[in-house]
């Protein structure tokens, strides 16, 4: 179906905000006019802000469902998530049986294939394990097990694999980095005890990032700097989980001056945009309370966070709008090199969010379809 629509408002461009009007046509952004407004302007005028929309690229559930289920539980996630703004997202597995991962995977093949109205487009799957290390699980079942290129590409061919999360200090792991991103996979270190060498090497050969800094991981010590500080001292990229529960705020400070691309993630689980009770993750049974969702034993176990309130706790921080947005947008775009998301350019894609000035959102539109 044909669409096309215009918005007007304080509009970011990656050159900055401009107060003018985006145009798009067949779900692409084909013109974007204005004059250029500061942005200390932007927010104390009573003119809607018109940001990227936004991309997560950690999500295991929303509304209710979780991404392991299969059937449509995609779909309902997706759906839950485009209402607070993402509008393009991978769904996220956990470390389970081969069974459970062809069962999910089996079900977001066609969900990734064709975004459904009313959906976030799903870009594919981040595989958070199940090549992780077992004394680092965090929420995680304890289904780990060595990377196997075999079972990844029976995996692949299901529904794409866009991001592995590993640990590099397990047996066969590290060697087998190169070979992944070879054949088109961006490999991420997370769920680790590895040493600050291990994350050296393993960025050395071709890893991208990190998963959730600082949660499960080894933290920084002065003199076993860990994987936190193998992050911090050399990372480009890395995903945060900016809920101020998942890391301090004085934390999330320390990995904005320390790594010039830290993005945002939720890290959602089934509880996101429900009322406190129990909700599945993969095999576990967790606990929604307190604005927080963990394991019986107290174990943070995902979170309830959108992104759009991602983006109003980076302002709380104290962030710039523009760089906020970047945080929740730009930087998860050009991790995966999709060059056509993430930004208010002509020519891509007509992923819009429109604002209030206390950063609310008034409207979010996804591939030119308004929500």
């Amino acid at each position: 179906m044909k669409t096309s629509g215009v918005i007007e408002g304080h509009i970011l461009t990656p050159e900055g905000f401009v107060q003018g009007v985006l145009a798009h046509e067949d779900g692409r952004i084909v013109r974007i006019s204005g004059d250029p407004v500061e942005e200390r302007v932007v927010r104390h005028t009573a003119t809607d802000i018109v940001l990227p929309g936004f991309i997560d690229l950690h999500v295991h559930g929303g509304g209710g469902r979780d991404i392991m289920q299969g059937g449509d539980a995609a779909q309902r996630v997706a759906s839950l998530h485009l209402r607070h703004g993402t509008t393009s997202l991978l769904a996220t597995t956990m470390t389970a049986p081969l069974s459970d991962l062809e069962t999910a995977l089996t079900a977001l093949g066609p969900a990734c294939r064709e975004r459904q109205r009313g959906s976030a487009r799903i870009l594919g799957v981040h595989l958070e394990g199940p090549y992780i290390n077992s004394g680092k699980l965090g929420a995680q079942p304890n289904y780990a097990r060595p990377a196997s290129m075999e079972e990844l590409k029976r995996l692949d061919a299901l529904a794409p694999i866009r991001l592995i999360t590993l640990a590099p200090e397990l047996h066969g792991n590290l060697e087998l980095i190169p070979s992944l991103k070879a054949e088109g996979f961006q490999v991420q270190i997370g769920h680790s005890l590895g040493t600050y060498e291990d994350g050296v090497e393993a960025l050395h050969l071709g890893a991208g990032g990190f998963t959730h800094l600082f949660n499960a991981m080894t933290g920084l010590h002065h003199r076993e700097p860990g994987m936190v500080g193998a992050a911090l001292a050399h990372a480009r990229y890395s995903e945060i989980i900016p809920d101020l529960l998942h890391a301090h705020a004085g934390a999330i400070r320390v990995a904005l001056r320390a790594i010039p691309c830290l993005y945002c993630v939720t890290d959602s689980t089934a509880a996101a945009g429900m009322p406190d009770g129990d909700y599945m993750l993969g095999r576990h049974k967790v606990t929604k309370c307190m604005g927080g969702v963990r394991l019986p034993d107290g174990t943070l176990a995902g979170s309830t966070l959108t992104m759009d309130q991602a983006l109003r706790n980076l302002v709380g921080l104290g962030l710039e709008l523009d760089d906020a947005s970047r945080r929740v947008s730009t930087f998860a775009a050009d991790y995966l090199a999709l060059h056509e998301r993430g930004r208010l350019t002509p020519g891509a894609w007509a992923d819009v969010v429109v604002m209030d000035r206390q950063l609310q959102l008034k409207q979010v539109i996804v591939e030119g379809e308004a929500l």
